[in-house]
């Protein structure tokens, strides 16, 4: 993961381990001041506004920790709202439904909304495996976006493997 940074990479995957370390997770200062850390607060954000991550790398590197052999390409894909009701200033924002938050007893929030893209695990257990994530403009339709980022992760991983029935050995029931 540590190659997928080009600039900054060291104050970037200290915010990586940072985020992965089993405590509460604030902002971006507790972030940086996390057991591990090896640099102050104002590295990490210096490298949240200067550092740059390659972002096909990333997805390359995900996805091939993802695909085991004889996986099944199972996806499941949630839009999430990020909240920032009091980021006026902020670029890109929009007004989405949230279940939990109101603004003016109206199931409404202002902010970003994501699209996760993970892959699931064939086990019985409740992992899975992210494999993209997108920031929907205001103006997306997250089906369409949802249906991209399927598309993509599967020209990612290249062909599939014939599956282990075919629709001559499958039973078939006939409706009349």
């Amino acid at each position: 993961m540590y190659d997928c940074f080009d600039r900054r990479a060291d104050a970037l995957f200290d915010l990586v381990d940072g985020i992965c370390a089993p405590v509460t997770v604030a902002g971006v200062a507790y972030v940086s001041l996390a057991p591990g850390a090896r640099r102050g607060h104002d590295a990490g954000y210096g490298a949240l506004s200067a550092g740059r991550i390659d972002e096909d790398l990333l997805r390359d590197v995900l996805l091939a920790r993802f695909r085991a052999a004889g996986w099944r390409p199972d996806f499941a894909v949630d839009a999430s709202v990020w909240a920032r009701c009091d980021a006026e200033c902020s670029p890109g924002r929009g007004f989405y439904h949230h279940p939990a938050r109101h603004s003016a007893g109206q199931p409404i929030v202002a902010g970003w909304c994501y699209s996760w893209l993970v892959g699931l695990s064939t086990e019985h257990d409740s992992w899975t495996a992210p494999l993209d994530a997108r920031r929907l403009a205001v103006s997306d339709n997250p089906n369409m976006v949802a249906a991209g980022q399927v598309r993509a992760v599967l020209s990612r991983l290249g062909p599939l493997e014939q599956p282990r029935w075919s629709p001559s050995t499958a039973v078939t029931t006939r409706c009349s």
